[in-house]
């Protein structure tokens, strides 16, 4: 019995198919046919029925698929020990990030440093609001994210605070507001407010205020990216809400909220931790950087 014999078994049943499972493993059909048949021939006992439309596992195929799978599992899991004894780290990791903090926190800086010492390891970057990229650490479609918060931690993921910042309303330097040292969202409630959209943090902690202040505020303009509200409220279009790093140009007048909001970015991964060697390499060097 050889290990290729009940990869092509496997691929078959999953595939319920000679000729998808032949695509899957890279080898022709009649190859994958031939060494299925020689299996067979083995056990003593039919391990596929051919007879319908699709490839179907016989009572027999049945029994065996748990312990085909175990056995690619376990040389798999073999292959990984030994890759990680030897510091052969290789494989696959795909880092989810808000747009706007790929400049800011010098993202392509630690993928760089990360890919010149790990040069085997294909690296995948997708950005998005903050819920899609925690929904995909939870998923196991992302390994690692930088991403915004609001008060609670989603379940199935663990975080590392990378920074908190205090939310502020930018506002143009001629704005009644702009000689306050405070205000609070009550008094905003009229204002025409420019916002991120929903999906990120700020937002939710920003709708989870305006429930508790009994406020129904006035959406203008949303945005994705914090410095495009400060340049719209910059030119009198509205209140934008932002971190205060976002309303530091000249022509904004930053006026802190009261009660205090505070918007916190993160670094985050699966609760359970991410399960090959690359990506644990990866959080380490990022938990190293910017945690």
């Amino acid at each position: 019995m050889e290990l290729r014999q009940l990869e092509y078994f496997v691929a078959v049943v999953e595939e319920a198919s000679f000729t998808r499972a032949a695509a899957r493993v890279h080898v022709a059909q009649p190859g994958v046919s031939a060494q299925v048949r020689r299996l067979e021939r083995e056990l003593g006992q039919p391990l596929l029925d051919r007879s319908g439309r699709g490839v179907t596992p016989t009572a027999a195929g049945a029994a065996v698929l748990p312990f085909a799978r175990a056995a690619l599992a376990a040389v798999a899991g073999a292959r990984q020990a030994v890759d990680e004894l030897a510091g052969l780290v290789r494989g696959h990791v795909t880092v989810g990030v808000l747009p706007a903090l790929a400049t800011q926190l010098d993202v392509a800086g630690l993928l760089a440093d990360f890919h010149d010492a790990h040069p085997g390891v294909e690296i995948a970057l997708t950005e998005d609001a903050s819920d899609a990229v925690l929904d995909g650490v939870r998923e196991g479609r992302v390994d690692l994210a930088l991403a915004g918060i609001a008060a609670r931690v989603p379940d199935g993921i663990a975080v590392e605070t990378v920074a908190e910042e205090r939310l502020v309303a930018a506002v143009a330097p001629g704005d009644p507001l702009a000689g306050r040292e405070t205000t609070t969202l009550a008094a905003l409630a009229e204002r025409p407010l420019i916002c991120l959209p929903r999906g990120t943090s700020v937002r939710a902690l920003l709708e989870d205020a305006w429930a508790r202040a009994g406020v129904r505020p006035r959406i203008a303009f949303e945005a994705s990216a914090p410095p495009v509200l400060a340049r719209f409220a910059a030119r009198g279009l509205g209140v934008a809400i932002v971190p205060e790093s976002a309303a530091q140009a000249p022509d904004v007048r930053a006026v802190p909220l009261r009660p205090a909001l505070h918007g916190r970015l993160v670094l985050a991964w699966r609760a359970d931790g991410p399960t090959s060697p690359a990506a644990r390499a990866l959080l380490t060097l990022a938990r190293d950087r910017l945690a």
